[in-house]
């Protein structure tokens, strides 16, 4: 008898295609998810790149700034605007250089968790598919070979040829709920290694962005200083 999957689908009993369809639910929603988050982990990454090299290169802070804000999807920007905006609400307190660059650096701080928060967004639904997909397939094997027995008994006949379909058919439900695991626990995996190399990247500009702040800082003091200018 020649191995059919598609009319093994349609004689399992009723659980077991429940169980299949929210798999396949499982299935489409994990792929369609890592596809997302791929070209969003990607763009982040090369915009990060980019943008920390540009602010590198500008001439002064603001015209930094500037640039980061041409391209307002750069999750450096998010972090920049949050310490852009501590910056000038600390000058304008009028609070000394250390505690402005303290504040500056809380402020960055929070920048890079509220935009590393953003970007794992829905990370737990990999982890839910990974980690629930075999027992959700499992629990429709044990359930199809439950329904083979009981097809046994009534049958009174216990040949491989009737053991053999129903059983056969149970354990698609396990090998469709690992198709459906092992992706999404390779997808999680990688996505987290990609989120790590991200926040390394924003970690390192905001340490850039801190230095300029008390180049600038350190600049006008001396100016200050002399009284033949102001910042």
């Amino acid at each position: 008898m020649e191995f059919n999957f598609f009319t093994m689908i349609a004689n399992a009993s009723l659980v077991a295609k429940a169980v299949l369809v929210i798999l396949l639910l499982m299935s489409v929603g994990s792929w369609g998810l890592m596809i997302q988050k791929a070209i969003l982990l990607g763009a982040a990454r090369r915009k990060a790149t980019a943008g920390t090299h540009r602010f590198e290169q500008a001439a002064n802070l603001r015209e930094a700034v500037q640039q980061l804000g041409a391209d307002p999807a750069s999750p450096l920007y998010s972090v920049a605007q949050k310490g852009v905006l501590e910056f000038n609400r600390s000058k304008e307190l009028g609070n000394t250089p250390d505690v402005i660059v303290d504040n500056v650096r809380r402020a960055l701080r929070q920048g890079v968790g509220s935009e590393l928060s953003r970007l794992q967004a829905s990370f737990s639904v990999l982890a839910t598919c990974s980690n629930t997909a075999p027992f959700i397939g499992l629990f429709g094997t044990v359930w199809g070979i439950m329904h083979s027995f009981h097809s046994i008994g009534m049958s009174k006949s216990a040949s491989l040829a009737t053991v053999a379909p129903g059983i056969s058919e149970a354990l698609v439900a396990t090998a469709i709920g690992l198709a459906v695991a092992v992706p999404a626990t390779i997808g999680f995996n990688f996505f987290l290694g990609r989120l790590a190399q991200i926040d390394t990247l924003l970690v390192n500009f905001a340490g850039i962005f801190l230095n300029r702040i008390q180049r600038e800082l350190n600049a006008h003091r001396k100016v200050s200083a002399t009284g033949s200018a102001e910042y």
